[in-house]
């Protein structure tokens, strides 16, 4: 999803991010919102929105997602930075042992292309969680 001039928003906040996904996933199916989606946000270097990449949709438990996958979008619009993102159907925002090897195996990848990952969010319905506000990254 390319977002046009009029919904470039600047992100000051992992609630910024939560809240637009949010807003994303109650706009599809029901059977689609109990699956796991993955996100790539490609930010600008003010932080405004360039994109949002719905990069996987797995299945009620488990969403795959490959560096190739996360960063292609993001190198080929440029964007300075990335964030990440996921959600939890059944409503627990913490994160797993895959969740935590996904976080870090992108935050390396994003090192590496020079493409920083400012942060890995979770979302659910009831609230979000954030990588960068827990400390992990």
């Amino acid at each position: 999803m390319l977002i046009n001039n009029s919904e470039k928003k600047k992100i000051k906040s992992a609630k910024d991010i939560a809240e637009i996904l949010q807003k994303i996933l109650s706009t599809e199916s029901e059977i689609d919102q109990d699956k796991e989606h993955f996100w790539s946000i490609g930010l600008t270097a003010g932080n405004n929105i360039k994109y949002i990449e719905l990069v996987t949709l797995g299945i009620l438990n488990a969403s795959l997602a490959a560096p190739r996958e996360v960063f292609g979008l993001a190198i080929q619009k440029r964007v300075c930075n990335i964030i990440t993102a996921h959600n939890h159907p059944s409503g627990n925002i913490n994160p797993s042992q895959e969740d935590n090897k996904t976080i870090r195996q992108m935050h390396d990848a994003g090192k590496l292309l020079e493409i920083p990952m400012l942060d890995h969010i979770i979302i659910s319905k009831d609230g979000h969680w954030s990588a960068m506000e827990a400390g992990i990254i």
